[in-house]
């Protein structure tokens, strides 16, 4: 019994001590590593989550004559565009493919530019869309436009 104790505690010894390099190990592993696009995408999902779900809907389709739908050539198309409205917000009730929406898009002046860029990355990639990532520059660019 002794000698398995001894035996144990050393095994137990060894595997402390090379816990810290196969944490390091893992860590480094190109699987564990996230693009700057996934980032973006993943803090973009939770800010939609937070402030665009409600109306917007879990599926980016909106809701009928209330809530345009986030697909399509308007979402993908020019990105200053869409950093205007999430800045200002949008009081017109534009059509859309044959469609009024009634409810008014309210401003996010208070987003920071990280944040809108992230928020955008993930509408532009989601509910069947396929753009290019919005930068944190190309929103501060067109705030400061907007002053």
């Amino acid at each position: 019994m002794k000698i398995f104790s001894t035996v144990f505690f050393y095994f137990l010894f060894f595997c402390l001590l090379s816990l810290p390099v196969f944490l390091k190990a893992q860590s480094n592993h190109c699987a564990v590593k996230k693009s700057p696009f996934r980032i973006s995408m993943d803090s973009g999902k939770v800010i939609y989550a937070r402030l665009c779900l409600a109306c917007h809907q879990a599926d980016g389709l909106g809701a009928s004559n209330m809530n345009p739908p986030l697909n399509g050539k308007d979402v993908s198309g020019d990105k200053n565009k869409l950093i205007e409205i999430v800045i200002k917000g949008l009081a017109t009730h534009q059509e859309i493919d044959g469609n009024k929406y009634q409810n008014v898009m309210p401003p996010h002046p208070e987003m920071k530019d990280r944040e809108i860029a992230d928020v955008l990355t993930y509408i532009r990639n989601s509910f069947g869309n396929k753009a290019s990532a919005v930068k944190a520059s190309e929103v501060k660019s067109t705030r400061s436009k907007l002053k």
